[in-house]
């Protein structure tokens, strides 16, 4: 009887024939045990085909984009790899960029480096080559990406695909180019007076040039973004604080592969940077009181003078509607991407206050290791001063000063590297060069900004006359024996007709960057660090103080403030 019986040869019809009573009613129960294991051997069988199958298909796509990237990098010059793991010993960051050099000596403006057997690193050295480069690869490198994220959160404006930054990017730089206009000043007076009060206190002793940069920028751009709230904000020191704890720790702990949540130390990197979120918003709401007051007061009532020369709120021009015209409103209302917006505003913070302190310092170490400079700037400023009411304010009058500051930029950029990546498309620059998508992009900024071939054969020299040329010139000779004549002090420039060039004139002038990532506060930071210069070397002399910079605490060299003889007695 059992041999006349037949089972279904799959689930389903099983499943439907077990309902008819009088069916298979021959059949015994291990036969229907049977079946439901074949069922389910043949089903996980095909699962793992079909596993299988996925795996080896995308397996196969990885080896082939390596193949590509592998035969597409072969047709760049550089030199050859012995290691499939790509060139790793290169020690310390300037050692890395002495190994630029001297590979870009041996082949070429463009060359490759493997850093890994799918980590492609191309380096451009050629002014045009960058700057095409610039406007193409438009991507941030994911590392910096995941730093950004892990110290302050998301943010469309810094770390995402260009496409989604570039609006507000545009935005943005709208609106500090819209302070440069009908301004001879784009930081009010009581701001550089708050400065200059703190200086007054530090001028009583020797000072450390980084830390008092860091403040100075901190200051100034704290003003902009938050407005004047934040010069009586009980908290912004240890904002500053905070802001350079985390950035410090940001590139550490982004470089696990996995972010290590076991680790107690990321942990109490997090609780900083919730902290410094939670400051962030603190300020936020002082900067919308403060114009929500400013608003409700009678514009000619009498300002009242404090600590540091910070004035009442209700006195005060409003000065920093850049966050409050944007920011602020999307913290309102976007509760639930709160950390969006916070995080684009540290992200300002942080970039703005690295690149600006950084220009601050260097431009103090020039002035105190040249002091026939910081003199001429002086000349200048109160040739300047002296002028008509219009113009007594007018940093774009004191051209030394503007070239001084240009100079300075060039000589020490933000960083050794300016890096980008094109994630989804090659890059196929004028000499014929083809870059595989993905591949790391590098412009050593200080080999370039260094490089005779660019500015000549003093290119490594102090010489902020090389961004000045005399008013109708008729030659080239004549105009280079006139910038001879400058740059020896032969020539009384407060007393001649000189004009600022314009640096960007030159493509191997690179401390903002260039192309569609550049920094859109360039012209609002150059600006306003002549505006802070112009003041500061109104009221004092700037000195390096002989036998000091031993000390192990100290980050820079150590200089003294020395009020000017006119203003001892103001």
């Amino acid at each position: 009887m059992n041999s006349l019986c037949k089972l279904p040869n799959s689930l389903i019809s099983y499943l439907l024939s077990s309902s008819k009573s009088n069916y298979y009613s021959t059949c015994n129960s291990e036969e229907g045990s049977r079946l439901l294991k074949d069922y389910a051997t043949r089903e996980f069988n095909a699962f793992l085909w079909i596993s299988l199958v996925t795996i080896t298909a995308l397996l196969l796509e990885k080896v082939f984009k390596l193949f590509r990237l592998w035969a597409k990098a072969r047709r760049i010059t550089g030199p050859a790899c012995t290691s499939f793991f790509g060139h790793k010993n290169f020690g310390s960051r300037w050692n890395f960029i002495d190994l630029l050099s001297e590979l870009h000596n041996k082949y070429g403006s463009v060359f490759k480096l493997w850093l890994g057997p799918t980590q492609l690193l191309v380096s451009i050295k050629d002014p045009e080559l960058i700057k095409e480069m610039l406007l193409k690869a438009e991507d941030k490198l994911p590392f910096t990406g995941k730093a950004f994220r892990l110290a302050f959160g998301r943010s469309s404006l810094f770390f995402c695909s260009y496409d989604q930054a570039e609006k507000r990017r545009e935005s943005l730089a709208l609106q500090l180019n819209e302070k440069l206009l009908g301004r001879a000043n784009v930081i009010p007076k009581y701001v550089i007076d708050c400065v200059m009060e703190r200086l007054d206190e530090m001028s009583k002793g020797v000072v450390d040039c980084k830390m008092v940069s860091q403040h100075m920028a901190f200051t100034i751009l704290g003003t902009t973004l938050f407005g004047d709230a934040f010069l009586a904000w009980s908290k912004a020191n240890f904002y500053e604080e905070l802001l350079m704890m985390i950035a410090k720790d940001a590139s550490f702990w982004a470089s696990y592969r996995v972010t290590p949540f076991w680790k107690q130390g990321f942990w109490r990197y997090q609780s900083l940077c919730t902290n410094l979120k939670y400051l962030t918003q603190d300020i936020v709401q002082q900067c919308r009181k403060n114009c929500k007051l400013f608003h409700h007061v009678d514009q000619n009532s009498n300002d009242e003078t404090v600590k540091y020369g910070m004035k009442a709120a209700s006195g005060m021009p409003t000065s920093g509607d850049v966050l409050q015209d944007k920011f602020s409103r999307e913290i309102d209302g976007h509760h639930n991407l709160r950390e969006e917006p916070c995080g684009n505003i540290m992200g300002m913070m942080f970039h703005g206050c690295i690149a600006t302190a950084g220009l601050v310092t260097n431009i103090l170490e020039r002035l105190v290791t040249n002091p026939e400079i910081q003199d001429k700037i002086y000349s200048e400023i109160i040739i300047v001063r002296q002028g008509s009411m219009k113009d007594a304010e007018n940093v774009d009058k004191m051209v030394l000063l503007l070239a001084t500051i240009y100079e300075s930029a060039r000589l020490v950029s933000p960083g050794p590297l300016l890096q980008r990546c094109s994630l989804k498309d090659d890059l196929r620059l004028k000499n014929g060069v083809i870059i595989p998508a993905g591949a790391v992009l590098v412009v050593p900024v200080h080999l370039l900004q260094m490089d005779d071939a660019s500015w000549g054969s003093d290119a490594s020299k102090f010489n902020p006359y090389r961004f000045l040329s005399k008013v109708g010139k008729v030659s080239d000779s004549e105009q280079d024996n006139s910038f001879t004549e400058v740059s020896e002090g032969a020539v009384d420039l407060t007393r001649s007709s000189f004009i600022l060039n314009d640096p960007n004139d030159n493509a191997a002038f690179l401390p903002f960057g260039s192309g569609t990532r550049a920094c859109v506060g360039q012209k609002f930071v150059m600006q306003g660090v002549a505006t802070l210069f112009a003041s500061l070397l109104e009221r004092y002399e700037v000195r390096l103080q002989p036998g000091l910079g031993n000390d192990p605490k100290s980050t820079g060299p150590e200089i003294v403030f020395v009020r000017r003889s006119s203003q001892k007695n103001e």
